[in-house]
């Protein structure tokens, strides 16, 4: 089979070359908006009259019969034509004759691609942002069943202070809503029509580049034409945003591997988002969770990987651009995934509220509290920090806890101790007296709630 540049040419390519160079094993991907952009570029060459209407008409059903085999599953590509682009055409040929060949008037394949590439990513970006606010819309509907559950904080992965544990899951609302906020701020970047570009210089047609944008849906144009087909900055900008993304569902997902575990218990993972062993009949793994965290490591390696095609091209486009692609899709259909799992699995997921409440009675996050209490009447913190310090190893010794201590204890460690001390050592008080903005306190969880709420209706109501 002759190729569509292959004039220049006195030999083909021997078959096992032509595998290596083609990109049709993947950016088949690209067949919608390969045709999309053939669509909104043929009709401008026909509004501009570089084309007869007559020519338009044909290519346009040409492009039509091509849509709908396309989105049955029914074309058949070479590896020969290379890539989405030359199959395209060549079947386009095929279907309407040589005035097929007409299309690629003042286009190359470099503007070509960066179109469907801006396309497709518009298309997934736009699919990502919603599948964030069904994970948020789950983490709120767990939050709001669990503002008064009060739960171990940790740091270091050591008992800290006792918390809500809403305000432990809304923490990954905010999370996810910054991550939210970065992809609506790529699509500035995105939403940018690369199509007339030419290979790098633009075209000696008299083409409109604003109107095949307006038909594609785009904001703008580039405005320099190496640019416009040497930009891989939008994609580049994606997988960062979705590094962050996966990074922050890991971090989610290694606490719900934890939590579920037999030493902590706080929580239940639904049977659809578990597994058994083959060979220990009690086990319920997380696996799910376990594999969005595993699946970040691909993610960074995208990222990773395109940077390093990137940094040391010369412009304009380069053959080294074609490993573009494969990172760009498998990392849309990797987070995609992920967060449909995550909505689902924090849905259904059991708090144990039974478990969580016995083990902020058992442990000694409440020293803080104690400290607090002192400082309050007046011992310097440093040196409230030192009594309560001596208290916990006193409780050690005797394997008791801080509001096991007869009241004498307490008074002979510091004279300004109260048999109020007793309630502030309470879990659940100790939770509901920190009311400073953001803290952990209930009245401050349900503003908490309640903003992050409106941060919903507002991204609702504008889509």
């Amino acid at each position: 089979m002759s190729k569509l540049w292959g004039g220049r040419f006195a030999q083909s390519p021997e078959e096992w070359v032509d595998e290596f160079n083609a990109s049709i094993g993947f950016d088949q991907q690209l067949v919608l908006e390969d045709l999309q952009g053939s669509v909104a570029h043929v009709t401008m060459l026909g509004e501009c009259g570089i084309l007869a209407s007559d020519e338009v008409e044909e290519i346009l059903g040409g492009l039509a019969f091509l849509k709908e085999k396309a989105e049955k599953n029914e074309l058949t590509y070479s590896v020969a034509n290379e890539d989405i682009h030359l199959n395209l055409e060549h079947l386009l040929i095929q279907q309407i004759g040589q005035v097929g060949g007409k299309l690629h008037t003042g286009r190359s394949r470099n503007d070509q691609v960066a179109t469907d590439m801006h396309l497709y990513l518009k298309k997934r970006v736009e699919e990502i942002c919603q599948l964030i606010r069904s994970v948020q819309k789950a983490i709120l509907k767990q939050a709001e069943q669990h503002v008064e559950t009060v739960a171990p904080g940790y740091t270091h992965l050591q008992r800290a202070q006792p918390i809500s544990f809403a305000h432990h899951l809304l923490a990954y609302f905010w999370m996810l809503e910054r991550d939210h906020e970065r992809f609506e701020d790529s699509m500035k970047r995105i939403d940018l029509s690369p199509l007339g570009a030419g290979a790098l210089a633009g075209t000696t047609f008299p083409i409109d580049r604003n109107r095949s944008a307006e038909l594609l849906g785009f904001s703008a144009i580039y405005e320099n034409s190496m640019d416009a087909v040497s930009d891989r900055d939008f994609i580049i900008e994606f997988l960062s945003n979705a590094s962050m993304t996966v990074m922050h569902l890991s971090r989610f997902s290694e606490e719900m591997i934890i939590w579920s575990s037999q030493e902590f218990q706080f929580i239940e993972l639904a049977d659809a988002f578990s597994t058994g062993s083959s060979i220990m009949p009690q086990k319920k793994n997380p696996d799910m969770a376990e594999l969005v965290r595993g699946k970040t490591g691909r993610v960074y390696g995208h990222l990773l990987s395109l940077l390093t095609v990137l940094k040391g091209l010369p412009l304009a486009y380069n053959k080294d651009m074609q490993e573009d692609k494969e990172g760009m899709f498998d990392t849309a259909h990797t987070l995609m995934g992920s967060l449909k799992i995550f909505a689902g699995m924090i849905d259904t997921m059991k708090v144990n509220t039974e478990r969580l409440n016995k083990a902020v009675n058992e442990d000694f996050s409440n020293a803080t509290e104690l400290a607090d209490y002192l400082a309050a009447k007046g011992v310097p913190f440093r040196e409230a920090h030192e009594i309560v310090g001596k208290l916990v190893l006193v409780c050690i010794g005797q394997g008791i806890y801080l509001k096991d201590l007869p009241l004498g204890t307490l008074q002979e460690a510091s004279n300004v101790i109260e048999d109020d001390i007793y309630t502030i050592l309470e879990p659940f008080q100790a939770v509901k007296r920190r009311e400073s903005a953001g803290g952990t306190g209930f009245s401050q969880v349900k503003k908490q709630l309640g903003k992050a709420k409106e941060k919903i209706s507002a991204s609702s109501s504008v889509q």
